[in-house]
């Protein structure tokens, strides 16, 4: 008794709401500014709050709610559309006043144009999630790897990144399925993305080099110093810096220009094709 009472509670909220433009419009608007807030506070930074800017665990949330909330698959291509159409520009909209990039903030937004081009012929197609039947769990296949490799490759350093991505997954396998060999089925296509990435680790041992963020002017008798030289060992080049990563982790490194000091947070990570990133944040 109890557990068909969760699944009509469920239920009510993936596929009993009534997804009017205006909630498209709202949702896609309000969307957009927690992301930009958690892209723009510092306490969000290197964060699993700050990756619903830069990856797309959170966008998928938001697309199979609205999916799931339409009644025919042409109005669930055209809401989803229209939701990522809004929302992705306004997120660099809102970053413009407080990016040291200005308007080259967008350079980042061609990207995203073209993901939410694919969101058409994605949502029509990911509607027949609806049928909760085999069906759907083969539409349904693709985002359980994606959302598998995601949160695989948030770990260990955003653990709550990687519970996002399993909570999504098992309440779309108990939507949207109707049987238990369905979700078994479905509860082994993220484990075995995992398995594989997990036994597919890359080595790290990557060097780059970044801009610093504030582009300070730097002489010739500057100095730099990284606090954990396991992670990184940092040079200067110039007014540039050469970063020469070991491992995951993040530290922080210091130049040393005369009577001026810059600190700058350094990450090194995985994305979610598992190749090695650098990342460089002023303070």
């Amino acid at each position: 008794m109890q557990k068909s009472k969760l699944r009509a509670a469920a239920e009510r909220i993936w596929g009993g709401v009534e997804m009017t433009w205006l909630r498209v419009v709202l949702l896609a608007v309000g969307s957009a500014v927690l992301t930009a807030i958690f892209l723009i506070v510092p306490i969000f930074k290197g964060t699993s709050f700050e990756r619903m800017g830069v990856y797309m665990e959170a966008w998928v949330l938001f697309a199979i709610f609205i999916i799931a909330n339409c009644r025919k698959p042409i109005e669930a291509a055209a809401k989803t559309f229209v939701f990522f159409l809004i929302s992705q520009p306004l997120i660099y909209l809102f970053q413009v006043p407080f990016s040291w990039l200005g308007w080259g903030i967008f350079s980042y937004y061609p990207r995203w144009f073209v993901l939410t081009v694919l969101t058409f012929p994605g949502a029509f197609i990911g509607w027949y999630i609806t049928k909760r039947s085999w069906l759907s769990l083969l539409v349904l296949s693709p985002m359980l790897v994606l959302l598998g490799g995601m949160g695989f490759g948030s770990l260990p350093n955003q653990p709550l990144a990687a519970v996002f991505c399993l909570a999504q997954i098992v309440i779309y396998l108990f939507v949207f399925t109707e049987s238990a060999a369905q979700r078994a089925v479905g509860i082994l296509i993220p484990v075995a993305v995992a398995a594989v990435m997990l036994f597919n680790q890359p080595a790290i041992d990557t060097s780059g080099t970044l801009f610093l963020p504030d582009e300070p002017t730097l002489s010739e008798s500057a100095t730099v110093e990284a606090e954990d030289t396991a992670i990184a060992d940092v040079a200067l080049v110039g007014d540039m810096v050469r970063v020469h990563a070991h491992k995951e982790g993040e530290t922080r490194f210091t130049i040393t220009d005369g009577d001026k000091t810059y600190t700058y947070h350094l990450r090194i990570y995985l994305d979610q094709n598992r190749a090695v990133q650098i990342e460089i944040t002023a303070g």
